[in-house]
């Protein structure tokens, strides 16, 4: 795919009104997603030959993806677990939810204590639902993420001290 093929392809998009749009060839995988109010475009790995030789395309500049909430006291450090504990991390790019619904209780609070194979919550991505569940029995001591926010791969959800 060269930067005429890449062009063509954004002013179709922008010209039929799509909001989102995935290509993969050649080891080379394009995903443009846009809100109908600001086009965001996102890709994978750009091969080096493309990304040293080719300039942005014009039709759709990049836009700066939003800068991430600062922590809150209850999410604290992301990275350490607490004393004793196993952290449980985000398999995944999408957001995260305690609950199956808004009005349902949460999945796991601190202090419960949780099975291999047990539910802890759920984290959208693509519009799909994915479970993520325990991999170790024992106590929930921390909740690192807040309901509705944007994870990242590796972030730390649960800290959990093994039964």
């Amino acid at each position: 795919m060269d930067i005429a093929d890449l062009k063509e392809i954004l002013r179709i998009l922008e010209e039929q009104e799509i909001t989102e749009f995935e290509l993969e060839q050649d080891g080379v995988k394009l995903r443009v997603c846009r809100s109908s109010a600001m086009p965001v475009p996102a890709a994978g790995p750009v091969p080096a030959h493309f990304a040293a030789t080719s300039p942005a395309p014009a039709a759709a500049p990049p836009v700066p993806a939003p800068a991430p909430p600062p922590p809150t006291p209850a999410s604290g450090p992301a990275a350490e677990p607490d004393a004793g504990g196993t952290l449980v991390k985000s398999p995944i790019v999408g957001t995260f939810y305690r609950a199956p619904d808004p009005n349902a209780v949460p999945f796991v609070s601190v202090g419960d204590r949780v099975k291999v194979g047990q539910v802890l919550c759920i984290i959208e991505a693509m519009k799909l639902m994915n479970e993520i569940e325990a991999e170790v029995a024992g106590e929930i001591l921390r909740v690192h993420a807040e309901n509705g926010q944007a994870v990242q791969y590796g972030d730390a959800l649960f800290t959990v001290r093994p039964a």
